[in-house]
């Protein structure tokens, strides 16, 4: 990438691009996940009926005619693609239906759980982009250096470590060893430290290989050695060559691990009983609560949508080179 001075400025043409492709795909994922959700829900083993009976009045008061009467409220003995072209026609007018267990409407549910979640992912992504980013940076300064080193360490360590592995053993070190932190819970500012570093912890790693082998790549570029030799300062080279390149490289790879960081908040959000998606999502299974996993899952899928559509337009802000192909073109 040529070095630019100009502005962060979002291109117009490309900006309209990417918004109506992530438009057409998030169509395309409504349909999908409705369906394999629904088909899924479908073929699993037992009765939903006495499984959502058993929700509302608890397994020691569940018999045969009040799943039966279950079944006959909610209208689960009609065909299984009747239920599913009911979903889809009320999807169409933003009606997401009601919990089959609670009779609660799920829009309002779901906008707790997605603010939680969004709440969550939004707070590891800031630690882990400003451990990885400040780690990644001053290991860059000398390759194959103590620091270095030890960053090649910490991201295997990181990687090899499941989510649920080191959210458990945070629990034990900071809520039962040291009594600092609660072990679960949602309300105080204090609840969000242990999910949100789970979370951090593994994308911490690989944001700061990312940028440790960027930023080497581009200090070897020719144009920060020209830059060098007209010069300009070492601060200066840096923020106006180096971290805005290496920002381009980094919010794309933001890009591709946002699929682990939706995976991760189902995991973590249970471990934590974070009132999240995920936790939403696991228990709406447990209850076969379909109207519930359909828009739980939907949420999580059309999420990381949304979050590529942010990377894709940081990156044309970041990037001058499409706006110069669309102005030779």
């Amino acid at each position: 990438m040529n070095p630019s001075k100009t502005a962060l400025q979002i291109p117009a043409g490309p900006a309209v691009r990417v918004l109506r492709q992530r438009a057409i795909q998030a169509a395309a994922v409504v349909l999908l996940v409705s369906t394999a959700c629904f088909a899924i829900v479908q073929s699993l083993p037992g009765d939903i009926a006495f499984r959502i009976a058993a929700g509302r009045y608890g397994y020691d008061h569940v018999t045969a005619a009040s799943a039966d009467a279950v079944r006959a409220e909610l209208g689960l003995d009609r065909p299984a693609w009747q239920q599913l072209l009911d979903w889809l026609a009320n999807l169409l007018t933003l009606d997401l239906g009601t919990s089959l267990v609670t009779g609660a409407g799920i829009a309002g549910e779901l906008g707790l759980y997605l603010s939680s979640s969004v709440q969550l992912a939004a707070a590891a992504l800031a630690l882990a982009l400003a451990a990885g980013v400040t780690v990644g940076v001053l290991a860059a300064a000398r390759p194959g250096g103590v620091l270095d080193r030890m960053t090649t360490l910490w991201v295997s360590a990181a990687r090899a470590l499941p989510p649920f592995l080191l959210g458990l053993v945070l629990i034990l070190f900071f809520s039962v060893h040291l009594g600092v932190l609660p072990a679960a819970g949602h309300g105080q500012a204090s609840n969000i430290v242990l999910p949100a570093a789970t979370l951090a912890v593994g994308l911490s790693g690989l944001f700061a290989r990312v940028t440790r082998d960027t930023v080497v790549q581009i200090r070897q570029s020719e144009y920060v050695r020209f830059a060098a030799t007209k010069g300009l300062g070492g601060r200066l080279v840096f923020l106006r060559h180096i971290l805005r390149n290496t920002g381009v490289t980094l919010i794309a790879y933001i890009g591709v691990q946002l699929l682990i960081l939706i995976e991760g908040v189902v995991v973590v959000e249970s471990l934590f009983a974070w009132p999240g998606l995920g936790h939403a999502l696991v228990h709406a299974i447990f209850w076969r609560d379909i109207p519930m996993i359909q828009a739980t899952a939907l949420a999580l899928a059309l999420l990381v949508v949304v979050l590529n559509t942010v990377v894709d337009l940081g990156s044309l802000a970041l990037d001058p080179r499409p706006r110069s192909r669309e102005a030779v073109l």
